[in-house]
Protein backbone atom coordinates (compact mmCIF):
# COMPACT_ATOMS: atom_id res chain seq x y z
CA UNK A 1 0.00 0.00 0.00
CA UNK A 2 1.27 3.54 -1.01
CA UNK A 3 1.98 6.22 1.28
CA UNK A 4 -0.75 8.63 0.34
CA UNK A 5 -3.06 6.05 0.87
CA UNK A 6 -2.00 5.70 4.32
CA UNK A 7 -2.25 9.34 4.25
CA UNK A 8 -5.21 9.70 2.63
CA UNK A 9 -6.80 7.11 5.31
CA UNK A 10 -5.48 9.18 8.43
CA UNK A 11 -6.95 12.18 7.20
CA UNK A 12 -10.09 10.58 6.60
CA UNK A 13 -10.16 8.71 10.25
CA UNK A 14 -9.32 13.08 11.74
CA UNK A 15 -12.02 14.28 9.96
CA UNK A 16 -14.34 12.00 12.08
CA UNK A 17 -13.27 13.14 15.15
CA UNK A 18 -12.37 17.14 14.13
CA UNK A 19 -15.87 17.54 12.29
CA UNK A 20 -18.20 14.99 13.36
CA UNK A 21 -17.71 14.19 16.69
CA UNK A 22 -15.77 17.98 17.92
CA UNK A 23 -18.51 20.47 15.86
CA UNK A 24 -21.48 18.19 15.04
CA UNK A 25 -20.68 18.67 11.18
CA UNK A 26 -22.73 15.74 9.97
CA UNK A 27 -22.11 16.89 6.57
CA UNK A 28 -18.72 15.72 6.44
CA UNK A 29 -19.35 12.49 6.07
CA UNK A 30 -20.29 13.01 2.62
CA UNK A 31 -16.11 13.28 3.18
CA UNK A 32 -16.21 9.95 5.10
CA UNK A 33 -18.85 7.32 3.49
CA UNK A 34 -19.62 6.09 0.42
CA UNK A 35 -22.62 6.93 -1.39
CA UNK A 36 -23.69 3.19 -0.55
CA UNK A 37 -21.86 2.58 2.49
CA UNK A 38 -23.07 0.31 4.98
CA UNK A 39 -22.22 0.47 9.03
CA UNK A 40 -22.93 -2.21 11.09
CA UNK A 41 -23.18 -1.29 14.76
CA UNK A 42 -22.91 -3.48 17.93
CA UNK A 43 -26.74 -5.41 18.97
CA UNK A 44 -28.38 -3.15 15.93
CA UNK A 45 -29.19 -3.34 12.37
CA UNK A 46 -27.48 -2.68 9.02
CA UNK A 47 -27.68 0.74 8.25
CA UNK A 48 -27.55 1.62 4.52
CA UNK A 49 -26.49 5.02 2.91
CA UNK A 50 -25.17 8.04 4.12
CA UNK A 51 -28.83 9.49 4.92
CA UNK A 52 -29.51 6.54 7.64
CA UNK A 53 -25.53 6.40 8.22
CA UNK A 54 -25.92 10.46 9.35
CA UNK A 55 -28.94 9.50 11.34
CA UNK A 56 -27.39 7.06 13.17
CA UNK A 57 -24.29 8.87 14.38
CA UNK A 58 -26.10 11.73 15.08
CA UNK A 59 -28.83 10.11 17.27
CA UNK A 60 -25.65 8.21 18.78
CA UNK A 61 -23.10 11.42 19.19
CA UNK A 62 -26.09 12.89 21.30
CA UNK A 63 -27.37 10.14 23.14
CA UNK A 64 -24.01 8.96 24.34
CA UNK A 65 -22.63 12.85 25.15
CA UNK A 66 -19.71 12.12 22.57
CA UNK A 67 -17.10 14.17 22.71
CA UNK A 68 -14.43 12.18 20.81
CA UNK A 69 -13.02 9.80 18.74
CA UNK A 70 -9.78 9.27 18.39
CA UNK A 71 -8.97 6.32 16.05
CA UNK A 72 -5.91 4.41 15.09
CA UNK A 73 -5.31 2.32 12.72
CA UNK A 74 -3.33 -1.01 13.63
CA UNK A 75 -2.89 -2.87 10.28
CA UNK A 76 -4.04 -1.93 6.69
CA UNK A 77 -4.24 -4.10 3.91
CA UNK A 78 -4.86 -3.66 -0.07
CA UNK A 79 -6.97 -5.72 -1.26
CA UNK A 80 -8.05 -5.38 -5.05
CA UNK A 81 -9.05 -2.08 -5.46
CA UNK A 82 -10.24 -1.94 -1.31
CA UNK A 83 -8.25 -1.41 1.74
CA UNK A 84 -9.10 -3.06 4.71
CA UNK A 85 -8.37 -1.30 7.97
CA UNK A 86 -7.99 -3.10 11.40
CA UNK A 87 -8.17 -0.49 13.87
CA UNK A 88 -9.01 0.45 17.68
CA UNK A 89 -10.66 3.79 18.84
CA UNK A 90 -11.27 5.52 22.05
CA UNK A 91 -14.47 7.38 22.96
CA UNK A 92 -14.58 10.25 25.01
CA UNK A 93 -18.07 10.17 26.71
CA UNK A 94 -19.19 13.32 29.26
CA UNK A 95 -22.73 13.51 29.97
CA UNK A 96 -23.69 16.99 31.89
CA UNK A 97 -22.49 18.01 34.96
CA UNK A 98 -20.30 14.87 34.94
CA UNK A 99 -16.88 13.55 34.47
CA UNK A 100 -15.64 12.58 31.27
CA UNK A 101 -15.14 8.59 30.68
CA UNK A 102 -13.68 6.72 27.84
CA UNK A 103 -15.46 3.83 25.96
CA UNK A 104 -12.34 1.27 24.04
CA UNK A 105 -13.79 0.27 20.32
CA UNK A 106 -12.10 -2.27 18.15
CA UNK A 107 -12.97 -2.17 14.41
CA UNK A 108 -12.99 -2.96 10.92
CA UNK A 109 -13.18 -0.43 7.83
CA UNK A 110 -13.09 -2.00 3.88
CA UNK A 111 -12.34 1.37 2.47
CA UNK A 112 -12.82 2.54 -1.40
CA UNK A 113 -11.78 5.21 -3.52
CA UNK A 114 -14.64 7.75 -4.80
CA UNK A 115 -15.14 10.60 -6.13
CA UNK A 116 -10.87 10.97 -6.11
CA UNK A 117 -11.19 9.77 -1.73
CA UNK A 118 -10.69 7.07 -0.06
CA UNK A 119 -13.73 6.51 2.23
CA UNK A 120 -15.58 4.01 4.47
CA UNK A 121 -17.23 1.91 2.47
CA UNK A 122 -18.07 -0.94 5.46
CA UNK A 123 -17.91 -0.08 9.03
CA UNK A 124 -18.24 -2.34 11.87
CA UNK A 125 -16.85 -2.35 15.22
CA UNK A 126 -17.49 -3.99 19.23
CA UNK A 127 -16.66 -2.53 22.88
CA UNK A 128 -14.08 -3.73 24.28
CA UNK A 129 -15.37 -5.78 27.62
Amino acid sequence: MTDSIRAAMAATNALFNSEVFAKGNMGAFDDIYTRNARILPPGAPMVSGRAAIRAFWSDFIAAAHAKSANLETVEATLSGDSVIEIGKAVLTLQAPGQAAMTAEVKYVVCWREEDGRWKWDIDIWNPNA
